[in-house]
């Protein structure tokens, strides 16, 4: 939860030095998943554009929790809060100009309980965004997919680009996550080619910040909120895993980059070769920030259901730093925010 307001805005601020969005003055925006912990920041950084800039963009906010969400954005400028379940189709009569689909389960407790759930969500809610889309007369729709499309890589390999085609197991429960936003894509670019639609995709590759919701149960997460409560951090294998990582306020100008400046029915990673690291190596850095210690524990068999197997995940975000895009924190960096946002 965010506690500090003045330096969230502050690293908002900063976030912003590099792209100020002008094409989204006087635009209706939609973004569902709007009390993740991805579109809720993309909701605060337009609200501020809104409050600080004097942008006027009409933000549609949809979620499945209206009451969790006007705890949160109910004093925002020009915001309209939507409840809705994004597999029922979608009431809501007015156009719009852009769409952000950020709704979906997207952490391993989520997986393991519900990968039902997780698969019709993704991509049943993906067809019910382009089908509104299209009735709506929207610019342009941007899909918030995921890194975890490329599934386990060669390790010959450095990183992999937006071309790359990695192996992701069917026969595994935790694929629900991967291979449904797998689909959600190909569908993305299907209503393209065969509506005229324009539409985007997003990769974000493992994202953390203050906007984390008390539900998250990924280990960035889980972290965070031990340092919070002076615990020990708390790993649960041997943490060897190499992913990249970004600071959720730097995935959102990146995915307004994206939105403003990407063409059609290309995907884009949004990652920060600073922030390159391994799991052990991330507990290590939040425990000496937090003061704390790291402690290992044994998983349960339903958590170790949830969890990426993937050995490697370093996405290359060349193509999207070819728009104009930068970030601004690199883990440690973002870390110390986070924290200080949060305590």
């Amino acid at each position: 939860m965010i506690k500090d307001i003045k330096l969230y805005n502050d690293n908002i601020k900063k976030v912003l030095k590099n792209n100020k969005f002008l094409e989204l003055k006087d635009k209706k925006i939609l973004i569902t998943g709007a009390n993740g912990l991805i579109g809720s920041a993309i909701i605060d950084l337009l609200n501020y554009l809104n409050c600080n800039e004097k942008y006027n963009i009409k933000i549609i906010a949809m979620v499945r929790d209206k009451q969790k969400a006007l705890s949160r954005i109910k004093q925002y400028e020009n915001c309209e809060i939507i409840e809705q379940d994004i597999t029922n189709e979608i009431k809501y009569d007015e156009n719009i100009d852009y769409i952000i689909h950020a709704a979906s389960n997207a952490h391993p407790q989520a997986y393991a309980n519900d990968p039902v759930g997780t698969m019709l969500g993704n991509f049943i809610g993906v067809n019910n965004i382009l089908k509104f889309a299209i009735k709506h007369k929207c610019k342009k729709v941007e899909y918030i997919s995921s890194g975890e499309v490329y599934g386990e890589g060669s390790e010959e390999i450095e990183s992999f680009d937006e071309n790359y085609v990695g192996r992701v197991k069917s026969m595994d429960i935790r694929s629900c996550y991967p291979l449904s936003k797998l689909s959600a894509e190909t569908l993305c670019i299907s209503y393209s080619e065969q509506y005229n639609i324009q539409t985007v995709i997003a990769r974000p590759c493992h994202i953390y910040g203050p906007t984390q919701t008390e539900k998250d149960s990924r280990v960035s997460a889980q972290f965070i909120r031990n340092a919070l409560k002076k615990e020990d951090i708390i790993m649960k294998s041997a943490g060897k895993q190499l992913r990249s990582y970004c600071y959720v306020l730097d995935c959102v100008t990146g995915i307004l980059t994206i939105l403003t400046k990407g063409e059609n029915t290309n995907a884009y990673n949004i990652a920060n070769k600073e922030s390159i690291i391994t799991i052990k190596q991330m507990a290590q850095i939040i425990a000496k920030k937090s003061s704390t210690k790291v402690i290992f524990k044994t998983p349960t068999k339903k958590e170790s259901k949830g969890y990426n197997k993937v050995t490697k995940s370093i996405l290359n975000e060349d193509k999207l730093k070819k728009l104009g895009w930068h970030p601004c924190y690199n883990f440690t960096e973002g870390i110390e925010q986070c924290l200080e946002i949060m305590k």
